[in-house]
């Protein structure tokens, strides 16, 4: 099997736009989901088709928020784009509104077998679900395991994925690796497990897998002292510009990891960024410098 170092996922065909659908809810207040997803993959040359999985007046950080489950539109929503013979590169799936929609997103890659398959399984941090994720929800989501090209949970996704117990963030690589290994074997090709942070430490490790019988590859970043609302999408998303640039995953995992420290240095001057969440605007230009 290919070394995780080595893997790339996507080759970049010259001045055509790789077309991916990003399979998110939209927030009308607050950094997060299709609100990040669209202009950083944009930025990247990126023809970016948006599958709204909710609408939301605000992120769930927020104490009050409304929100619109648009599961019962996605079937027509599909059939539209079937009808019109939409062609995918790339389906990158993030916080969906209920269970059922799992067997939107498989639908979308029965349709588009040739599609790169990236999951990011939004369901919760910290050792707990999100406060919109159910146990049906989670069980549902490990569905979409066994047929990712790249899968991008946290620590607490990983553990609800795999069963395994969640044991906090201070874990060794032996622990990561395990979780990884698990992963795996459920059936996902590439897995970079993020967000690692290890007691007393001032870096954050993100860990990536392509072969259970390897090591991860560690990528560490600079831990900056406080935590920001929105940067677990801004990450995968820039993961995903950086894949359909054409980089490595180590590589890319890596780029993600310097961008959202950069948008998390910039964020405090931010008025209401505890709440609003990571300003990412300014660095935008990073994430159009992959193409030079």
């Amino acid at each position: 099997m290919t070394c995780a170092r080595d893997l790339v996922l996507y080759e970049r065909r010259g001045p055509v736009l790789p077309r991916v659908a990003a399979v998110h809810d939209l927030c009308g207040y607050g950094k997060c989901s299709l609100g990040i997803a669209i202009p950083v993959l944009s930025c990247a040359g990126i023809d970016v088709c948006a599958v709204p999985t909710s609408l939301l007046s605000a992120h769930t950080k927020f104490a009050d928020f409304y929100m619109h489950d648009t599961t019962s539109m996605l079937g027509a929503y599909l059939d539209a784009w079937a009808k019109e013979g939409i062609e995918l590169d790339g389906i990158y799936s993030g916080f969906l509104g209920s269970a059922e929609q799992v067997s939107y997103v498989r639908r979308l890659w029965r349709e588009q077998p040739g599609a790169l398959r990236i999951v990011d399984p939004v369901m919760g941090d910290g050792g707990k679900k999100y406060r919109t994720y159910t146990d049906e929800m989670c069980e549902a989501t490990r569905a979409l395991v066994a047929g990712a090209d790249l899968l991008t949970p946290n620590l607490t996704e990983a553990s609800i994925l795999t069963g395994l117990p969640y044991e906090g963030q201070n874990v060794d690589e032996d622990f990561v690796a395990r979780m990884a290994s698990s992963l795996l074997e459920m059936g996902a090709k590439c897995v970079v497990i993020k967000g690692v942070v290890r007691e007393g430490e001032s870096v954050i490790r993100n860990y990536v897998a392509c072969d259970a019988d390897d090591a991860p590859v560690e990528v560490t970043g600079e831990l900056l002292p406080y935590m920001i609302h929105g940067t677990g999408d801004l990450f995968a998303s820039a993961l995903t510009a950086a894949v359909f640039a054409g980089k490595p995953v180590v590589e890319a995992v890596r780029f993600a990891g310097t961008l959202v420290r950069d948008a998390m240095r910039i964020t405090p001057a931010q008025p209401d960024y505890e709440l609003r969440g990571v300003s990412f605007e300014s660095v935008l230009g990073e994430v159009t410098a992959l193409l030079d």
